[in-house]
């Protein structure tokens, strides 16, 4: 069977495995918003959020070019069981230490870092086995519904987590996700993901002893050799350094500057979830425009506007603070489904895990170190100073990018070296292996 005739029949199978993966991000937002508000009231610090925030961040920025390389090498529905049960186990454990009354703020640390690690396994996996399940023209549609499946997510969650934490305990709570990883794992068991075939050696001593840091070093060249998307990931790693203290900090800005509690948390995720949702319906049936990166930068823009709105919002305005809350969560979904979309219909399928890793590592490449600066910068001038300036800086990179040929430019100056060689060759599919 070619690998044409089986995307002809691509909805059933994929689609199997979306619905998992759909409830199992119900349970790991739960389990997200539960432990970040539980932080919230047992400290009140800034600081232990940034550094919670940090030890979910740390897996994507160090272990990521790894295991996008491990991705690439092995069977991607078996990386994404594997690392599913491992956060099911990580989480049982935490349920137990909060059933027990002994769980201390280092333990709901040291499991963040642990679901952080099997997540960057797993991301990648689904991400890199998407364009091989789908066929290319469905791509942006594809990216855009999984925009809107996070905004569902984000509305739900927060205002349920909320509900769940008043009439359940947080160790039942954080049970649902096991549930959810359950349903995740087994449609797994029963579907068939396609496998391209490895990259093959530059040389014979390389075929003979194929090296973990050979793949992780394609990758890279593979990223530095598109302009575009090098210049792109530029402008990722600065807005992160800058949003990553603004989103992690939201609870704190919800309590001490406009006074509210658990539920107007959730209102405020909600919202962005609703702008991201009804940006994910958008782009799904729209597609964008027809330079994809276009709608990126106007979605990068929008992400600017709104984050500096909620900033320079009165403390009695929380209404405004919601508006712009959509606004981000609309421009959130018009910048990244694009950028999705491309990466996967133009980078081979053997390279996509690295890829991905790759990228995700590099945009946060900075965070770690703002988080480290924005605890004890919000505990001394408050948490206001990260949205006015993030979105400032945000508005006039996305601006100043529709001025530079390289970004605009971006599918059309795709290449990539080849394999540690200095030359660069166009990327092209390989044949794909259909049994595992």
């Amino acid at each position: 069977m070619k690998l044409t005739q089986q995307r002809s029949n691509w909805k059933i199978p994929f689609f199997t495995i979306w619905t998992g993966q759909a409830f199992s991000l119900v349970g790991s937002m739960l389990v997200q918003f539960a432990l970040i508000w539980w932080l919230t009231e047992s400290t009140g610090s800034a600081t232990v959020l940034a550094t919670a925030t940090l030890a979910g961040l740390l897996p994507a920025v160090f272990v990521g070019p790894f295991a996008g390389a491990l991705v690439d090498r092995r069977s991607r529905r078996v990386v994404m069981i594997v690392a599913d049960a491992i956060i099911a186990l990580a989480t049982i454990g935490l349920a137990t230490l909060f059933a027990l009354g002994a769980v201390r703020v280092w333990h709901v640390y040291a499991i963040m870092f642990i679901r952080a690690v099997a997540g960057g396994f797993h991301w990648p996996a689904m991400e890199a086995s998407t364009s091989l399940m789908v066929p290319e023209e469905h791509l942006s549609r594809v990216a855009g519904m999984n925009q809107a499946l996070h905004g569902a997510m984000n509305i739900v969650s927060p205002p349920l987590g909320a509900l769940l934490l008043g009439v359940l305990s947080l160790q039942a709570v954080l049970m649902i996700d096991v549930g959810t990883a359950v349903l995740a794992v087994v449609p797994l068991f029963f579907t068939h993901i396609p496998q391209p075939q490895p990259r093959p050696a530059s040389t014979a001593a390389e075929a003979a002893r194929p090296s973990l840091w050979r793949d992780v070093r394609q990758g890279l060249r593979y990223v530095w050799g598109w302009p575009g998307l090098f210049t792109i990931l530029l402008m990722s790693t600065v807005g992160n350094f800058l949003f990553n203290p603004a989103f992690s900090l939201l609870p704190l800005l919800v309590t001490n500057y406009f006074g509210g509690k658990a539920l107007h948390l959730g209102w405020l995720e909600a919202a962005v979830g609703i702008g991201v949702l009804l940006g994910g319906l958008v782009l799904s049936a729209w597609g964008g425009f027809r330079r994809r990166i276009l709608t990126s930068l106007m979605g990068f823009v929008g992400i600017g506007l709104g984050i500096l709105t909620v900033g320079l919002a009165p403390a009695s305005a929380f209404w405004l603070a919601l508006g712009a809350m959509f606004l981000v969560g609309l421009s959130i979904a018009m910048t990244d489904g694009p950028i999705m979309a491309v990466i996967q219909a133009k980078v081979a399928p053997e390279m996509q895990g690295r890829v991905f890793t790759l990228i995700r590592s590099a945009s946060k490449a900075m965070s770690p170190l703002s988080l480290v600066i924005a605890g004890p910068v919000s505990d001394l001038l408050g948490v206001r100073i990260w949205y006015v300036v993030g979105g400032v800086v945000c508005v006039l990179l996305g601006v100043s990018a529709f001025f530079m040929p390289v970004i605009v430019h971006l599918e059309d100056n795709h290449g990539e070296p080849a394999d540690l060689g200095g030359e660069k060759t166009v990327a092209v599919p390989v044949p794909v292996r259909l049994a595992e």
